[in-house]
């Protein structure tokens, strides 16, 4: 009979499908939604100083980084597209896999669009890989366990 123990799963094997493609990506943050409380005093009860309710749900923006390649400037191109009041959005899906390769959590972003571009950090006496990082911002997180 076999024994199958639930672990954590490690962070370091991800999944990031934007427009169709797959990239890889070596660092994904930013994956946070929270409802902001709405506190309300009502002077008919004087025993209760405020009471507490939920107000807007709020998203942090995604920052996604990877080693620069040759000859792709998409994080760039992507950026180009914002216009006064127009910009071109994107879903996103992020998955985090098992050993197997099979998502078992996965986060849609829905109507990403891009806010920030940064290249990488150049010195002249590193030999570290040139990362490049994009941050976006988006109109909803939806979390699916698979």
């Amino acid at each position: 009979m076999a024994i199958t123990a639930d672990y954590p799963l490690p962070v370091f094997h991800f999944r990031v499908e934007w427009g169709g493609k797959r990239i890889g990506f070596s660092e994904v943050t930013g994956l946070t939604q929270e409802n902001q409380a709405i506190e309300y005093r009502d002077g008919s009860f004087p025993e209760y100083s405020s009471i507490k309710m939920p107000g807007l749900r709020k998203f942090s923006n995604i920052t996604l980084k990877r080693g620069v390649v040759k000859s792709d400037n998409d994080f760039f191109a992507w950026l180009s597209t914002v216009k006064l009041n127009t910009v071109e959005r994107r879903d996103l899906t992020i998955s985090l896999l098992n050993e197997n390769h099979d998502p078992v959590m996965v986060w849609k972003v829905h109507k990403a669009f891009p806010v920030k571009v940064e290249g990488p950090q150049l010195k002249a006496s590193g030999n570290e890989v040139a990362i490049e990082s994009i941050e976006i911002a988006h109109e909803g997180l939806e979390v699916q366990n698979d």
